[in-house]
This record gives structure tokens, C-alpha cells and sequence, in this order.
């Protein structure tokens, strides 16, 4: 009898009905003393204790300038203490917190802003060439529902602070009291590779009980102490690493404003943590450092990989030479808060490579021919789709582009490719859109890429489809050598790939390169390669 690719997570914690803000109440009653945030680029520290009382005083400040429950408040900053302050003060007072990509430049900004109608935003001042001050003055007269502006680390945050002493101390749990754990909380724009981003909207039930669930598989405790190089304004920071944490009484780490390779390893080493989250990309700069070996990262016994699919040679280097061996990987996207699936911490290295896991507890997830819209059996390719407390309210103020991906029954349709093992575990071959058709054969690049990472020449690669007259699309390999003095030849990898790839997965075209164009959520931009290398 077939068994069809459809699997329900079950698991004996229940779903917690709390919001964000009462949910970090608990975990300050229980863990006051131990340490909640640290800060590695201005040495500061909070207990949960110090911490509670700062995401109050931000909370009251917010109330002082008259936010409210379901109004926007922006925030456009790199990682810093300030973000995470920000995250929860609006939760606990039911504010909606608009996260925006500290990538945009005016234009970005000025939609973000008017699409969510932001009332009070939160800015960096500058960062490298950034000047946050000088792209907000330019927005401001396009922005009629933003009243204000409070930039980080100038005297209007201090104002915000100060403007605490206004409102009574009971006013954050009063507001609290009146809030439902299905109430949005937070919108994040995704970054749609045609026209303009969607604000996926998310509630408290959303992104409180994934990062639970997340921060449980990988046995978090109030032992732990994460070490999060990866950006606050997506998921992967704020809710599979903030939410985890302070749902579990563990320590948040910024190792920098943004990504750096020596700075998280220093961070790694100097906080002792036992926990480190990056997209592959990020692991190999931290494996490529000439001073690698330097790092005492003994601490580590776990972390998160997610964002795109991580190659089994880097795994190996992260499990042997990082001490994560219970390292684990996770699925899923913006519209699912984010994690659908994730691997466990007694996975065997096969799984733990060669998959993105089994459904998270209290999560349904299916593989569906895209045609038919019918479950397909497991071992073939398809859709995945993903049901259950994870899939967000909606993108807001946009009820057809909800319809499109989010169907009758609740399924939100995720446009990965992706097959459902007979054990139950997914790996994803590309998505829908990537997948190459070569003379009437359906190639996966995901396959030849993995296949490609074991040539000792080759560091990184990405497989594209380029237009061809006679096959209708070819195959080309992307590729960054290890060394630059001696790059990978088209006839080395020909020879290479002869008799142990199908004679239509083989490369047919190569290009070498320093770097790939990458979306700030760490995944490499497929549709630029192909743009750039389709002549």
C-alpha cells in the first residue's frame, strides 16, 4: 500500500496560549538572576530581572507618546540591545512591531512605512555607509501615519526613556491583561524576488509557540547561552533565536551589529555559549578563517543552520571541528514563523545532512503535485505545503496575495520543491522556480550542487538553468574556488561528474566567481546568477 507524503508532528508538550509578554514574566519570576542579553560591541549586560525592567521602561515610553494596542511601530536598525528591547516592549503593550530590512534605501523604506501605516518608528542613526538619519528626514513628508522618530543612541531614545517616568508603573501589565495570544504582533516583510515585498503578519501564537518548540528540540535550558550573528529583522533572529531563548530562560548574545566571522567566534569563546545560529554561507567564513584554530570553542554543543539547504562537507567541518553535534537544521519561511520542519538531536549525520528534518510538534506538512493539487507518495517530488498554529493571519492589508498561497483549507503552499521520505524526513530540491528543465528532464540543482561541494577544488557553488536553443535550458555551475590560484576547470568537472551524475545533471557551462548576490536573509539570489551569466 503507498504511503502518502503527508505527516502530522505529535509530541506531549501542549501549544502555550500566552502571549509574548507574559511568556517573558515567567521566565523573569523563574531566572532573575541569571543573564538574559549581552552585547558584545558595548559590553552591556542584563539580567532577566534588569532586562524585565528595561522592556518596561521602553513599553512605558511607547505608552507616553501614545502607542496603543494594533498601532505600528517601526524598527530599522542593525542588531543591537536596543532591537531586542523594542521586540518586547511592543508585545507586552500590544503594538505591532514592523521589522525592516536595514538593507533598504529610501524607497523601501518610504512603502514598508506607508504599507503598514508605521505611527512611531525606531532607527539606527548610521551604520558603514548608512546614514539612517539623513533616508528618514527624505521619507518623512511621504509619510502621513508617521508621527515619530526615535533614533537609537541619540538624545531621542533618551527622551523615550526618560518619558517613562510619565506613565505609571502598572501601565504595561495593564495593557498586557487586555491582549489575546492570536493578536498580530509583528509584521515582516518579505523579500519577494518580483514586485513589491508582502507584510506577512504574525501573531503572538505564531512566532511565541515556534520558538518554544524550536528552543525544545535543540534542549534548551537556562544554561544556555546563544551566540545570534544572524539579523533580528527576520525570523531567524528575533523568534528561533530572542523567543527560544527568553521562552526557555537562556541568554541571548549579539556578537556584532552585524555578520563577522572573528567577532562571532570571539563571542563564541569569550561567553562560553553552547549554542551559535548562521545560514551555510556563514559557517563557511567562520571554517575559512585562517585563524580558525584559534577559537577555544569547546563551549558549543549545538546551534541552528536554516536559510537554505547546508552542504554535507561544511556539516561534517561544523559537527567535527565546532563541537555541534547536536547542531540542528531547520526549515520554513517568513509566512510560517518560521520553522515547519527541524532535525533532532539524536539524528544520525545522514539525516542531519541529508535532510531538513521531520514536522515540528502540533504542525501538519504535505507534498502535493503542483498541478493537481493531489498528495503525491512519498519518494517523489513536489510542493510542500504546511498547516497549523504556525501559518501567519495573512499579509496585511492584502487579501488576494493571501489567497494565493494560502488556500480553503488553511495550507499554506510554500513554492519549495521538496520529497517526503518514507521515514517521514523532507529534503528540499529547489524551488518551483528554480527547477531546471533540460530537454524535456527535470533536474533539481540542489542534487548537483551537493555532488559538486565534494571537488577539492571547489569551496561553494550554485547550479542555475540558462537559456538554450536546443535543449530549452542548460546547466550552469557557479562556482568559488577554495583557492584562487587554482580554479576548477569545465573539463575537471566534466571528467568529474562522468559516470557518477546522469549524463543531463552535467554542467555544461562554468563560471568562476568571488562571491554570490545574496538576499540579507542569508539566501544566495538564484534569479540574479541566471540574469547575469543567461548570454
Amino acid at each position: 500500500m503507498t504511503t502518502l507524503s503527508y505527516s502530522s508532528g505529535t509530541g506531549t508538550t501542549p501549544l502555550l496560549g500566552d502571549t509574548i509578554g507574559a511568556s517573558l514574566d515567567r521566565a523573569v519570576a523563574a531566572f532573575p538572576d541569571r543573564e538574559a542579553l549581552v552585547d558584545m560591541a558595548s559590553g552591556r549586560r542584563w539580567t532577566y530581572r534588569e532586562f524585565g525592567r528595561a522592556v518596561d521602561t521602553v513599553a512605558r515610553g511607547l505608552l507616553a507618546k501614545g502607542v496603543g494596542k494594533g498601532d505600528r511601530v517601526g524598527i530599522w536598525a542593525v542588531n543591537c540591545p536596543e532591537w531586542v528591547l523594542v521586540q518586547y516592549a511592543t508585545a507586552r503593550i500590544g503594538a505591532i512591531m514592523v521589522n525592516i530590512n536595514p538593507a533598504y534605501r529610501v524607497h523601501e523604506l518610504a512603502y514598508a512605512l506607508n504599507q503598514s501605516g508605521v505611527r512611531l518608528l525606531v532607527a539606527s542613526t548610521a551604520y558603514k555607509t548608512s546614514d539612517y538619519r539623513k533616508m528618514v528626514e527624505q521619507t518623512q513628508g511621504d509619510c502621513p501615519a508617521l508621527q515619530d522618530v526615535v533614533h537609537i543612541g541619540d538624545p531621542s531614545w533618551d527622551e523615550l526613556t526618560a518619558a517613562a517616568e510619565t506613565v505609571p508603573a502598572d501601565q504595561p501589565a495593564a495593557a498586557q491583561a487586555g491582549l489575546s495570544c492570536d493578536d498580530p504582533v509583528n509584521i515582516q516583510y518579505t523579500s519577494g524576488t518580483t514586485g513589491f515585498p508582502k507584510g506577512a503578519t504574525l501573531s503572538h501564537h505564531n512566532i511565541l509557540n515556534n520558538g518554544y518548540f524550536v528552543g525544545e528540540l535543540v534542549g534548551y535550558t537556562e544554561a544556555d547561552r546563544i551566540c545570534l550573528p544572524v539579523p533580528f529583522y527576520h525570523c531567524f533572529g528575533m523568534v528561533m533565536g530572542n523567543l527560544a531563548a527568553t521562552s526557555h530562560g537562556a541568554c541571548m548574545v549579539i556578537p556584532a551589529p552585524t555578520f563577522d566571522p572573528s567577532a562571532t567566534l570571539r563571542a563564541v569563546a569569550a561567553e562560553r555559549c553552547t549554542s551559535l545560529y548562521g545560514v551555510p554561507t556563514m559557517f563557511i567564513a567562520e571554517l575559512n578563517l585562517p585563524e580558525f584554530a584559534s577559537y577555544d570553542l569547546s563551549s558549543l554543543r549545538t546551534g541552528i543552520m536554516a536559510g537554505s539547504p547546508c552542504p554535507v562537507e561544511v556539516m561534517k567541518r561544523v559537527v567535527a571541528e565546532m563541537h555541534m553535534a547536536q547542531v540542528a537544521i531547520c526549515y520554513g519561511m517568513t509566512e510560517t514563523s518560521p520553522v515547519s520542519t527541524q532535525t533532532r538531536a539524536d539524528d544520525d549525520l545522514e539525516r542531519r545532512t541529508g535532510t531538513v528534518g521531520r514536522v515540528l510538534p502540533h504542525l501538519e506538512v504535505k507534498v502535493i503535485d503542483p498541478v493537481t493539487g493531489r498528495t503525491v507518495p512519498r519518494g517523489e517530488a513536489g510542493e510542500l505545503c504546511t498547516r497549523g498554529y504556525s501559518v501567519m493571519l495573512g499579509y496585511w492589508q492584502e487579501p488576494q496575495r493571501t489567497a494565493e498561497v494560502i488556500d480553503s483549507a488553511r495550507w499554506m503552499h510554500t513554492g519549495d520543491l521538496a520529497v517526503m521520505r518514507e521515514d517521514g524526513y523532507v529534503t528540499i530540491v529547489g524551488r518551483i522556480k528554480d527547477m531546471i528543465i533540460r530537454g524535456g528532464e527535470n533536474v533539481y540543482p540542489r542534487e548537483i550542487e551537493e555532488f559538486l561541494y565534494t571537488h577539492p577544488k571547489i569551496a561553494d557553488v550554485q547550479v542555475v538553468g540558462v537559456p538554450d536553443e536546443r535543449y530549452g535550458e542548460e546547466i550552469l555551475a557557479c562556482v568559488i574556488p577554495r583557492d584562487a590560484a587554482d580554479e576548477p576547470t569545465l573539463e575537471e568537472i566534466t571528467a568529474f561528474c562522468r559516470g557518477r551524475l546522469a549524463h543531463f545533471k552535467v554542467p555544461r557551462h562554468l563560471r568562476i566567481v568571488d562571491s554570490f548576490p545574496m538576499t540579507v536573509s542569508g539566501k544566495v539570489r538564484k534569479v540574479e546568477l541566471r540574469a547575469n551569466f543567461a548570454g
